[in-house]
């Protein structure tokens, strides 16, 4: 299969409603058991042609920074999303079906039930369903390895246009920030916005100064206690543009990547292996050229190394076609779990020194650095109106530290991960 890249990547108004505790409840029972749900009234609530490579990599992780939520109370969309009095052969079926996949969700779509229900082969329902599905698939297996702590499912609006799902975990027994977002939001593109896609190379026509947009994804980092259980990112997205003659341009990106305070050679080829194998699945050349894309866009260069060891990284997918893309996409999302609960089951309860929680927190201070300095969906997400500024920082670890010309020692296990950060490594082939 041959892909191509198109040139840019980027990273219903839906009116919040306070949700009767006694239905939440009930959905929140019908979903993932064992998660916390957080009421937003409650205080307190704790490739055609070959692969061409884009003038600059896109917004990634952009839709952090739009994303919002509200989600209407079950009992609204039940009213709402009544079956027609002549529903059409096996109508019925589909939608009670689209009923039981929702209630394996951490919370009910952002999208009406209804308008996903009339919209099935749209590919803006099909990405609600897979980000949301994810989103829930990874939660599930988070809590259950931590033991401890509950996700907070916080659920907000963007008043712009549409909304979107933050799930939180704090303080538990195994990971100290875990954070799993999820966004579906539309309206007009921003003037800066516009501007940044076309300074790289997007020709966009816009009507009377206006840019319809649509745009949805997951996205996740996940920071653990143990020093020997390395961090994971996460994110993969569907921007939707339609421009003044009503064409409507269309692209994916995300990606996956590991973290480690410590190299362990296993768990680095276990990661890159698992994702090799989703990527394999659609094309023998989507690994490599994602992998060094990867290595390359988390470069921290005022330090000279890398964020981390790598995974994959792609953007502005936009061929063969939608439904490719798709499947591939769905391939990658699909692999985060197997990836890294193994690592994560492996090394939570690792014995550790006082010297090795140090240095977790000096890398820690390394991931803030590329967030805050380099990433674009970060600095997009700062600066885009109407933006949900904890959703964007959710990526920030609770605690990090900085030491001034701090060095580790030579041929120290320290020295051993910084080598392998400022030369990359192919792990598998």
């Amino acid at each position: 299969m041959a892909w191509r890249l198109g040139r840019l990547g980027a990273g219903p108004c839906w009116r919040a409603a306070r949700v009767a505790r006694g239905d939440a409840r009930a959905w929140w029972r019908r979903g993932a058991a064992g998660r916390s749900w957080r009421d937003p009234g409650a205080p307190g609530t704790g490739p055609r042609g070959g692969l061409r490579c884009a003038p600059a990599a896109g917004l990634a992780a952009a839709l952090a920074g739009v994303a919002g939520l509200a989600t209407a109370a079950l009992a609204h969309v039940r009213h709402a999303e009544m079956a027609p009095e002549s529903p059409a052969p096996g109508a019925a079926e589909e939608a009670d079906a689209l009923a039981r996949r929702c209630r394996g969700f951490m919370a009910a779509p952002v999208t009406a039930l209804g308008e996903l229900r009339r919209r099935p082969d749209d590919m803006r329902t099909k990405m609600e369903l897979l980000i949301l599905e994810t989103q829930a698939q990874v939660c599930r297996a988070l809590a259950e390895v931590d033991g401890g702590a509950g996700f907070a499912v916080d659920r907000w609006e963007r008043k712009e246009g549409g909304g979107g799902i933050s799930c939180v975990l704090q303080d538990g027994h195994v990971f100290e920030k875990a954070g799993v977002n999820i966004s579906v939001v539309h309206g007009t593109l921003s003037e800066e916005a516009a501007r940044q896609m076309r300074s790289r190379g997007k020709i966009l026509k816009t009507k009377d100064g206006k840019l319809p947009f649509s745009a949805m994804g997951v996205s996740s980092v996940i920071h653990p206690k143990n020093p020997h259980t390395p961090t994971i990112h996460f994110n993969y997205r569907y921007f939707e543009v339609e421009e003044a003659d009503g064409t409507k341009q269309w692209w994916f990106g995300g990606g996956c990547d590991l973290t480690p305070t410590y190299l362990n050679h296993d768990d680095a080829v276990h990661f890159h292996q698992t994702l090799k194998e989703a990527c394999d699945k659609h094309g023998p050349d989507l690994y490599p050229k994602f992998k060094k894309w990867c290595d390359d866009y988390f470069f921290i260069s005022h330090r000279g190394e890398r964020r981390g060891i790598g995974g994959i990284f792609f953007d502005d997918l936009d061929s063969p076609s939608k439904e490719e893309v798709f499947q591939f996409v769905q391939s990658c999302a699909r692999a985060v779990v197997p990836s890294y609960i193994p690592l994560v089951k492996k090394h939570c309860d690792d014995p550790f020194t006082p010297q090795e929680k140090l240095w977790q927190q000096l890398r820690r201070g390394r991931y803030v650095e590329f967030n805050l300095v380099y990433d674009r969906g970060t600095k997009f997400g700062l600066f885009t109106p109407g933006s949900r500024i904890e959703s964007i920082l959710m990526s920030l670890p609770l605690t990090a530290r900085w030491e001034y010309m701090h060095s580790p020692s030579e041929n120290s296990k320290e020295a051993e991960i910084l080598e392998v950060l400022r030369h990359p490594r192919d792990w598998v082939r």
